[in-house]
């Protein structure tokens, strides 16, 4: 399998938000290697975007790597207990990112299973091994990716994206979830995943 390029991730985030459905996460932390196909993703584009971190051109310690290069990590934490992971999309100085919303787990399933119930994956029920990283904040505790991650370069060796051969899939769009706050925006069809994927967070 192909890492993916910086070339990959310096388009519009509908475009790489689509494409990632189907490539494979790798993080590699104390020499373990733990991946997962990517499912389900969301689009947040521009200053005009309301849902999006970046809305009004909103610049803080916190979002500069938004505005830097395509192909970064933007990892935030929310509600005190989660993190969620971002790839940086577009351009420099244009805000565009894409929201990892499920994974399906491919391998470090052990360590998966610790991270997030600390019990061995023999030893999780059906709902607890769907739950594994069917959901933003549950992947990122499940692979280990939190602020620490932040601005890491996803042409790198820690934590990338490969292309990988895959069955064909169909594609589902939607809106996004948990936006309520965003005004018109809560209606933009920004979110996709893989057609009857049983890790999709919600369908």
């Amino acid at each position: 399998m192909v890492k993916l390029t910086r070339y990959f991730y310096a388009r519009d985030a509908l475009s790489v938000a689509k494409d990632l459905l189907g490539k494979l996460i790798i993080r590699r932390v104390d020499g373990q290697e733990l991946s997962a196909i990517i499912v389900e993703t969301e689009a947040y584009i521009g200053t005009d975007d309301k849902a999006a971190h970046f809305f009004g051109g909103r610049r803080t310690p916190r979002v500069e790597v938004l505005y830097g290069e395509p192909g970064f990590s933007y990892v935030f934490f929310i509600y005190g207990m989660h993190h969620c992971f971002n790839v940086v999309t577009g351009g420099k100085g244009d805000p565009q990112a894409v929201l990892i919303r499920a994974v399906e787990p491919v391998s470090g399933l052990e360590r998966m299973a610790r991270n997030r119930f600390k019990k061995p994956y023999a030893q999780l029920g059906r709902k607890q091994q769907l739950q594994l990283t069917n959901g933003p904040g549950k992947l990122c505790h499940a692979l280990e990716i939190d602020r620490a991650c932040n601005g890491l370069d996803l042409c790198g060796d820690e934590l990338f994206i490969e292309d990988r051969k895959s069955a064909d899939f169909e594609i589902t769009t939607s809106k996004r979830i948990g936006i309520d706050y965003a005004e018109e925006a809560r209606e933009l069809p920004w979110r996709m995943y893989i057609t009857g994927n049983r890790y999709v967070s919600i369908t």
